[in-house]
């Protein structure tokens, strides 16, 4: 039996405003959490992203504010810029009323203009523990009204060093208040937390048996002992030739010179990390979702927030540390009915990383060497082939009749083919044409001098004794 939206115990006049917007069905994140939170239920809910979870904690909370009270009455907190203004954006699609004071309050903005707006009256407040602490410190910000506390991604918000700001929340909100925490993962200090400010909270945890179905594929490539990375990641790029791809390295450094060298191999490519300002961010992730920019290098931490709903591959340059942040960065792909690829570059010594995710999917993943130029250019020239019957297909190939009839009186019509095909491949022919795929991807094993030493010393000829003859 297929669930709705109304049988979770929402109010009809929400239901309408879902429904126009497309949302019919509910997913499993939302069938469990809607109707336990309608009941003031305290929740810690563990689910991936892209399950709908924004929904599922705005949908009843916003069922539950007095439009006639200007005072703050709920307040989300997000780990980065960009998940609060994406949890800001998704409320106001779920309300139509103009009644309802929605604020986004995070670094990067005017802290002025965040304080008219919490003085002109704002009933939900979205924010970054950082900046909720500057304006509470100020007395600008007020939760002494507060019925909602949400923490998204409190994993992250662990990671990025802000666990402590987040008690020091807690512990000025009311103690009557109803709270509602959403991780992808439970480390201790979140089940800590948990048992320090939630009360008998239900559990609500969505299980994927299987975190890359059918429309997600996932890649290993194994990088050769003594090999550096980037040289092994340039010609997986070249063979897979990604329309749309968000790599993913450890830190800021690393996105950086990752960024430098692909942008020196002519590709487009740009980096996404927390050194970046706000409006920088912004541009980046504008020029992103246009296609102006085709890859973008980032940190876990700032990738937070950025969804792009035609992503095409995810790539793990830097392989994570567990299992659960590997589920969490493939997730990005293969949204919205689309297919995805997942590729994974890892080193002899990420063996047992990779044992560790193949048990959490569930998943034998087949690891594969890196691409030799002749795999890549067959890859090429089967695109030019798919290219060459789209245009045979076309209406404009008659146009180009006539030149054909003109050059097939001087030669061969397969010879002009071919020409043809050659003109275009030069002219399509990415960076990969300039790697160097002659030289050994392995490097010679260093040599241990002092061992080398003592043995050419063994396997010198000995100089013959000369004994004392007066002895």
């Amino acid at each position: 039996m297929t669930l709705s939206f109304q049988s979770l115990g929402l109010s009809e006049a929400r239901v309408q405003e879902l429904e126009q917007l497309g949302f019919t069905t509910p997913t499993p994140i939302q069938v469990q959490a809607i109707p336990e939170l309608l009941k003031g239920r305290d929740m810690v809910a563990q689910s991936q992203t892209g399950t709908g979870k924004t929904a599922a904690f705005s949908l009843p909370m916003l069922e539950s504010i007095d439009l006639k009270n200007p005072a703050v009455q709920a307040i989300i907190l997000t780990p980065t810029r960009e998940l609060a203004s994406q949890v800001n954006d998704a409320i106001r699609d779920f309300n139509s009323d103009r009644r309802l004071g929605i604020l986004t309050v995070c670094g990067g903005q005017s802290m002025d203009r965040q304080i008219r707006r919490l003085q002109r009256g704002t009933q939900i407040v979205v924010g970054t523990p950082g900046r909720v602490i500057d304006l509470l410190d100020r007395g600008d910000l007020k939760l002494d009204q507060i019925n909602w506390v949400v923490l998204d991604e409190a994993d992250e918000m662990l990671s990025m060093g802000f666990i402590d700001d987040v008690k020091k929340i807690l512990k000025k909100t009311p103690s009557n208040r109803q709270t509602a925490c959403f991780s992808a993962t439970m480390p201790k200090q979140i089940c800590d937390l948990v048992n320090q400010f939630l009360k008998s909270p239900v559990t609500v945890t969505i299980k994927q048996e299987r975190v890359a179905p059918a429309r997600i594929e996932q890649r290993v490539y194994m990088v050769p002992r003594g090999c550096p990375k980037i040289r092994a990641l340039q010609p997986i790029l070249a063979l897979e030739d990604p329309e749309a791809a968000l790599i993913f390295v450890r830190t800021r450094r690393s996105a950086a010179e990752l960024t430098t060298h692909l942008q020196s191999a002519g590709y487009s490519v740009d980096e996404y990390h927390g050194d970046l300002s706000q409006s920088q961010r912004e541009r980046l992730l504008q020029r992103f979702r246009q296609g102006q920019v085709r890859w973008v290098v980032a940190t876990d931490i700032a990738a937070r927030g950025l969804h792009v709903d035609h992503l095409s591959h995810v790539i793990n340059y830097d392989l994570p540390d567990q299992a659960e942040s590997y589920i969490h960065r493939i997730g990005r792909t293969g949204r919205a009915g689309n297919t995805g690829i997942a590729i994974s570059l890892i080193q002899p010594l990420d063996r047992r990383k990779l044992n560790l995710i193949e048990r959490k999917v569930r998943q034998k993943i087949e690891v594969s060497r890196i691409p030799s130029r002749s795999q890549i250019e067959a890859r090429h020239l089967e695109k030019l082939q798919d290219k060459l019957r789209e245009a045979l297909a076309g209406e404009r190939m008659a146009s180009f009749l006539p030149v054909v009839r003109d050059l097939s009186e001087e030669y061969d019509p397969q010879a002009i083919a071919a020409a043809t095909l050659q003109m275009l491949y030069d002219q399509t022919q990415p960076s990969w044409a300039a790697l160097d795929f002659e030289t050994p991807m392995v490097e010679r094993p260093k040599v241990n001098k002092r061992r080398s030493s003592r043995s050419s010393k063994r396997e010198e000829p000995q100089k013959p004794v000369i004994q004392n003859p007066s002895r």
